[in-house]
């Protein structure tokens, strides 16, 4: 329980950090933590079941793309305001950092390894706002033309 609580509160300061960074409103701030946290919370439970990192980071972007979306509709802010500071747990920062070092170390075989895992991780999460993005729509579209036909109801 501890161990939740202590990855909710952290993923939450690096998305709230990170939104001041980029300068995103300060009303928006609370709510960029939320899906920060929301995205990473999904991350680190798949991860602790089992399931493979690029398809928790693939789980934990669309997340915060959904949840992105919803908050700009309710707050009408930029969704972007929301998914940049979001995803930034998910980001594979240490991973890319190791790659690096191992690098500038001359260690290319295990450069290698990791600067593809970094890369996977990172197209993984790319992935997962995309999809989010394609699904919003859809269910937008769906929507819109729901209502389409109640204002013009075929005789």
């Amino acid at each position: 329980m501890i161990y939740f609580l202590t990855h909710l509160i952290l993923s939450m300061i690096s998305a709230v950090g990170f939104g001041i960074i980029f300068n995103a409103p300060r009303k928006a701030l609370f709510h960029c933590g939320v899906a920060g946290m929301a995205g990473w919370f999904v991350y680190i439970v798949m991860i602790d079941s089992g399931i493979d990192v690029v398809q928790a980071a693939f789980s934990g972007a669309f997340i915060v793309a959904i949840i992105g979306h919803i908050m700009a509709k309710r707050y009408r802010t930029p969704i972007i305001v929301f998914i940049v500071a979001g995803i930034i747990p998910l980001v594979p920062g240490g991973t890319a950092y190791d790659a690096m070092r191992h690098v500038v170390s001359n260690d290319y075989s295990k450069a290698i390894p990791l600067a593809m895992k970094a890369f996977i991780i990172a197209s993984a999460i790319a992935m997962g706002l995309v999809f989010a993005e394609v699904l919003v729509q859809f269910i937008m579209k769906i929507i819109k033309g729901l209502r389409t036909r109640r204002k013009n109801p075929i005789s």
